[in-house]
This record gives structure tokens, C-alpha cells and sequence, in this order.
């Protein structure tokens, strides 16, 4: 299982377009004895490597597809159209969905904005890919309307893209197997990506950084009393200094002693 002694090593994958690189340097910033393995896979095969135990967690696209597995959305992606360099939507700031009505618009079938059908004129087919839409987008076939994050993974030196506004948006999420309580090593990826700092980690380490803390903390001494000067005090009082039970309290003003009557 994951997290415990028998498994120590962490499988995370991801999907195109995400790049969870920063949070991989972290991890071994923090967990330099336990790997990171990371396996790149496609939208459709997400959801299959965590049931059946290829992956402990995945950086994927929301929804998720059952009630098997959890989830947290970490942020939400700038939808963008992929045009020609020399295409009218270039010399455009950003474009409305109004300004597709005209376009050939193609929709792959591993689309990730989840809409039934976007702007435009439809294609007479739909790409199989978005690697295969974005093709026929540089052929001068049509535009594509994707996550910004996917138009830069598809980068053409012929390509360029503008945003895209008003229109449904991609949200990344991390996804890992439904159970009561995540493993450690989930609930340490967990706190990367939500930006816990190592004292604020809910994770295994954290609660072993934590007890080392404790063994090093001093126990302050019992009783309240204090040391030095303070021993010297008897029931909150100064001690006399051996003075009888007059004391100070038998002299009168400048210190010379009272005449008794």
C-alpha cells in the first residue's frame, strides 16, 4: 500500500499538458529517500492506472468518473483558439465565441472542455487527437479551441493562438483512490501542491519532524518555583537576614532606634 514500509516509492501520473514539474523538485527537496516515478499517460487512461494500482495519485482534467476515486481541483486553465500566423485572429487581442460563427471548428475526440459542441461550423469528422487536430489546423483547416496549456504543448513555429472568452474552461485536479483517509505519501503530495510549507505538512514526515521537535524541548522545571534570588524567599516574602522579629520595623525614621516608654 501506499505510504507504508513495503512501498517506498511514489507513482504519480499526468496527463498532457500538465507539467508537474515544480512539485517533483519539492518532493525531493523534502523526500529525498522515497522516489518519485512519473508516468505519462492520455485523458482516457487517467482514471484506469489508479484502479488498478499502476499510479498512487494523477494529475488530471475534472471530472472524475466514478465515486471510487477523490479528488482536489488545484486551478483552473485559460481556454484558448490555435490559428495560422496568418490568420485574422492573430492581429486579436483575445476572441469571443460570437467571432467563431464563421469558422470551421474542430472538436477531437479526446476533447478536455467538456462541451457538447463548440462555436462555429462543425467539421464533417472529428479528429481522433488533438496532436491530429492541431495538424489540420497548420494545413489551414479549420481552428481548434483547447487549454492553453495543450496549445503550448502542440507549439508550431506556423501556429499561434489567442485567448479564448466566455467558454468552458479546463480544471486540473489531483486524483487518487477513494478511502476513509489518503496514504502518507498521498497526503505528503497533497500538501506540495497545496502549498503547505514542511511544519504545516499533514503527512507522515511532518508528524515524525514533530515528534523529533518534542524529544529535543526541554521540560520546564515543576512547581513554579524559581531558582537563585528566588530560594531565598519564604512564603513570598524577603528572608530578614537574621534580624530578630523587630527588625527593620524597630527603627524609626533615619535609622536611629526609638526610645521605649
Amino acid at each position: 500500500m501506499t505510504g507504508s514500509e513495503a512501498s517506498p516509492s511514489f507513482r504519480l501520473a499526468y496527463v498532457p499538458g500538465v507539467t508537474p514539474s515544480k512539485w517533483v523538485r519539492i518532493w525531493n527537496e523534502r523526500l529525498p529517500d522515497v522516489p518519485l516515478t512519473l508516468l505519462g499517460v492520455t485523458p482516457a487512461e487517467a482514471f484506469g492506472v489508479l484502479r488498478d494500482g499502476r499510479a498512487d495519485a494523477a494529475l488530471l482534467r475534472l471530472p472524475v468518473d466514478g465515486d471510487d476515486l477523490s479528488a482536489i481541483p488545484l486551478y483552473t486553465e485559460t481556454t484558448v483558439v490555435v490559428v495560422p500566423k496568418d490568420h485574422l485572429f492573430a492581429a486579436a487581442e483575445e476572441v469571443s465565441p460570437e467571432d467563431l460563427a464563421d469558422e470551421l471548428v474542430l472538436h477531437p475526440l479526446d476533447d478536455t472542455l467538456g462541451w457538447e459542441r463548440p462555436p462555429g461550423r462543425p467539421a464533417l469528422e472529428r479528429p481522433a487527437t488533438t496532436g491530429d487536430a492541431i495538424e489540420l489546423v497548420a494545413a489551414g483547416i479549420g481552428v481548434l479551441a483547447v487549454p492553453q496549456s495543450l496549445a503550448r504543448l502542440h507549439h508550431r513555429k506556423d501556429l499561434t493562438y489567442r485567448t479564448l472568452h466566455d467558454v468552458p474552461q479546463s480544471r486540473v485536479a489531483l486524483s487518487w483512490p477513494a478511502a476513509e483517509e489518503a496514504p502518507d505519501l498521498v497526503e505528503e503530495f497533497i500538501g506540495i501542491v497545496r502549498g503547505r510549507t514542511v511544519n504545516s505538512t499533514r503527512g507522515r514526515r511532518a508528524e515524525e519532524s514533530k515528534g523529533r521537535k518534542a524529544e529535543k524541548t526541554p521540560k520546564k522545571p515543576q512547581g513554579g518555583g524559581r531558582s537563585g534570588a528566588g530560594a531565598s524567599r519564604t512564603g513570598g516574602r524577603p528572608a530578614t537576614g537574621g534580624r530578630g522579629a523587630g527588625g527593620a520595623a524597630s527603627r524609626g525614621r533615619g535609622g536611629k532606634p526609638r526610645r521605649r516608654s
